[in-house]
């Protein structure tokens, strides 16, 4: 299902949605998430917390690993929708893209992945590319198609400069933790910064 939706965003160009008992579920895997880690949600657990059958999940979902994935799609998804306006130069979209970045380490879910869980963070983000990967991909693009009308930022392919944005703020999200004590939070956000405005300088 997950795939689907993700289909109807990229080529539709909406963010994805969910009925009411899809939004119950995804709820508690969001819920169990934060409290247990991935490991902690189980199709018995999500249909406990939810108040739903197992059937009722098995509806929408193929496994618990599915809705795992529909919810880190609809963090990602709510991230993006802070974001509905292109942005018309290339300091507001790195400034986008800096912002996007903030807000994905301060959710709850993804802020509790990368503190505790990083080997499923990278399992869920950084394998393969998924619906979140695409979601992301197909707003960065939008938004430098957009700020290439301004001129200051190189006329390549917005889709493959999506991929190498997307590739340096994931990298340096995964990493933060990693290297808080080599660098304050100001410098790593004035180096990012200096890492994305030339990757779109023109």
């Amino acid at each position: 299902m997950e795939e689907r939706q993700a289909t109807t965003v990229l080529v539709e160009g909406v963010l994805p949605q969910w009925d009411a008992t899809q939004t119950r579920i995804l709820d508690a895997a969001d819920d169990l998430i934060v409290r247990r880690g991935v490991h902690g949600v189980t199709i018995a657990e999500l249909a406990r917390r939810a108040g739903h059958s197992r059937p009722t999940i098995y509806r929408s979902w193929s496994d618990a690993d599915d809705v795992v994935r529909s919810a880190l799609l609809r963090r990602v998804a709510a991230i993006v929708a802070e974001f509905p306006e292109p942005s018309h130069s290339r300091g507001e979209l790195v400034d986008d893209v800096l912002g996007f970045s903030t807000r994905f380490r301060n959710d709850a879910v993804y802020g509790r992945l990368l503190d505790e869980e990083p080997e499923a963070f990278t399992r869920y983000t950084l394998q393969r590319v998924g619906s979140s990967q695409r979601l992301i991909l197909s707003w960065l693009s939008r938004a430098i198609s957009a700020a290439q009308e301004h001129g200051d930022v190189r006329r390549d392919t917005p889709e493959e400069m999506a991929v190498m944005l997307l590739l340096v703020a994931q990298s340096a999200v995964l990493s933060h933790g990693t290297v808080s004590d080599l660098v304050s939070e100001r410098a790593w956000e004035r180096e990012l910064r200096a890492v994305l405005d030339g990757l779109l300088r023109a």
